[in-house]
């Protein structure tokens, strides 16, 4: 049944100007949330701008679908290895891997050294937007 959570801000809702980073966890969610228009709406917007992306586990799957992986480096849950290798994307098997503005990891095990390097992906993007 998984967890249920208070939604702060609707999909169709969320002002993408209004951040800097983007963060698709894992779980079974991603599995559900990418065939949501606004989800694609709000997915392409930093990837088109190239701003800090994090994907945990099965977060990988809504970049995919999109086309958005082709051509990228990333981790991702083990058993979905073949849907990213099918959606272009080359997968390494790391607690964290960063190609240029995205970071991934395999899944919750892989937290303490994801956070670590995440931060620093994100600490870049925003120093550089600040300089």
């Amino acid at each position: 049944n998984g967890r249920k959570l208070p939604v702060d801000v609707p999909w169709a809702e969320v002002d993408v100007e209004r951040y800097d980073a983007l963060i698709i966890p894992g779980g079974r969610a991603p599995e559900w949330i990418r065939v949501d228009a606004d989800v694609r709406r709000i997915t392409e917007h930093f990837f088109a701008r190239n701003l800090p992306i994090a994907l945990v586990c099965h977060g990988a799957q809504v970049p995919a679908v999109y086309g958005l992986l082709k051509g990228r480096k990333t981790a991702c849950f083990p058993p979905i290895t073949g849907d990213m290798e099918n959606a272009g994307a080359t997968v390494i098997d790391a607690p964290d891997v960063v190609d240029g503005n995205l970071v991934s990891c395999r899944g919750w095990p892989d937290m303490p050294q994801f956070g670590r390097v995440m931060m620093e992906v994100f600490s870049k993007s925003v120093n550089s937007a600040s300089a």
